[in-house]
């Protein structure tokens, strides 16, 4: 017999059984949906930080342990053994595809990178210093103006058409705007290069000469695209949901995704990151900066370190710290001031009592945002490059949201604290 509890209200009158609901893994959920029938009462948990929106097979977090897995996999041996397209794979269907499934699923993800040109014509109304996260919320959407009658979300084959075109056509659409930003010509894709060789070649390639992808920064990049491929219910992949339970056009849906991972609080926390490394300034300060950051009167926060999610060790840091200081050695900038200053701060922290006991370890968005500026991608551009590896975890839960039969539009509820019931005044007696 399945479990259940029981809530009671405070005079013992009435009370409510509810039934529990387990996964393979992690912490069980109480199903409240009939409890306002049954008690005239609904739940309340500002932030939905202890409800489960909907039951998924796509991502697992452990975040006592430090765990995170796609489909079954630990993210550390997919980071080691695999590619980001691998992982893609994966991701939308569920299992590691064999040969001759990744060849087609890697040609068809080549195949849609090109942009239709009068979708490139879009980029010449945005102001040059328009933020590439403004742009990309932009063009993203519009693509529902292009393939809005090629989508039927209730059809699987549909689907998965919507899933190649938005994994491929990102490193395309991010690449595009950094270009509009410095006034450059926009690069093509190249159909000969893997994944990441594309994107860095779109980026900072020039029509005037050659250019050659360094396969360290390419590997690199691929890892963290990897790493950050999709993080469960975080709250752009949330509001990918909830836009995409209205029935909405799935770009749209995607679009609202990418604004919400715009967020400093979200996508935007490598950027704070290399903010704070800019007002500590000088290796000599890191003492100071973090006993301002013990400090809980002082406005200074320390970025990039502790997880809201981890009560432990980030395993996506654990991975890319490797990483970030192979890259410093690569292009041989660990002399840099400002690498000298992250590298510092990250062995002070490791060493200090009060950020090891409360775990306050350095996380992924902390590695992250070293390894893109060493790279030479520039600030604005930090959160495009989580963007484009995000794309196909919000394309996995879309599809496995559309097709859940339990799928219903999202409607959460609220405590409501205004006025009760007022009369009218007529303006000339007011």
């Amino acid at each position: 017999m399945a479990q259940t509890y029981k809530l009671t209200n405070g005079d013992d009158s009435n009370s409510a059984e509810l039934p529990l609901v387990e996964g393979t893994l992690g912490t069980p959920a109480v199903d409240v949906r009939g409890l306002n029938q049954k008690q005239g009462v609904f739940t309340y948990d500002p932030a939905f930080t202890a409800t489960c929106s909907c039951d998924s097979d796509i991502t697992f977090i452990d975040g006592e342990n430090g765990r995170l897995m796609y489909r079954g996999y630990s993210v550390q041996e997919l980071a080691d053994k695999s590619s980001y397209l691998e992982v893609c794979y994966l991701l939308l269907n569920g299992e590691l595809p064999g040969k001759d499934e990744m060849d087609n699923f890697r040609d068809a993800i080549t195949h849609h990178t090109m942009l239709n040109e009068s979708l490139v014509k879009f980029y010449d109304g945005f102001h040059y210093d328009a933020h590439p996260m403004a742009i990309l919320t932009g063009i993203v959407g519009s693509l529902s103006a292009f393939y809005h009658d090629k989508t039927d979300i209730r059809d699987p084959e549909h689907r998965e058409i919507f899933a190649h075109r938005m994994i491929a056509k990102m490193p395309t659409i991010a690449a595009a705007a950094y270009k509009h930003s410095i006034g450059q010509p926009k690069i093509g894709p190249k159909n000969h290069l893997d994944y990441t060789s594309n994107l860095l070649r779109m980026m900072f390639a020039v029509p005037a000469e050659e250019y050659e992808v360094d396969p360290v920064a390419a590997k690199a990049l691929d890892v963290l695209f990897i790493l950050h491929a999709d993080h469960e219910q975080n709250a752009s992949t949330s509001t990918v949901r909830m836009a995409g339970s209205t029935g909405a056009n799935p770009y749209a849906a995607i679009s609202t995704g990418i604004a919400a991972l715009w967020g400093p609080a979200h996508g935007g926390a490598n950027e704070a990151v290399l903010n704070m490394l800019a007002e500590i300034g000088d290796a000599s300060q890191v003492s100071k900066y973090l006993d301002k950051a013990k400090d809980k009167d002082d406005p200074f926060k320390l970025m990039g370190f502790g997880h809201r999610v981890y009560k432990n060790f980030d395993p996506r840091a654990k991975v890319i710290r490797g990483y970030c200081h192979q890259i410093l050695e690569h292009y041989n900038m660990q002399n840099n001031k400002l690498f000298e200053l992250a590298l510092e701060l990250e062995r002070v922290a490791l060493e200090d009592d009060y950020f090891v006991e409360r775990k306050l370890y350095p996380n992924v968005d902390f590695y992250s945002g070293i390894i893109y500026q060493a790279l030479g991608i520039p600030l604005n551009m930090f959160t495009p490059m989580f963007a484009i590896a995000r794309t196909v975890g919000w394309a996995s839960h879309w599809c496995e949201m559309m097709s859940d039969p339990k799928m219903r539009i999202a409607r959460p509820r609220q405590v409501y604290t205004g006025y009760t019931l007022r009369d009218y005044v007529d303006i000339d007696n007011r």
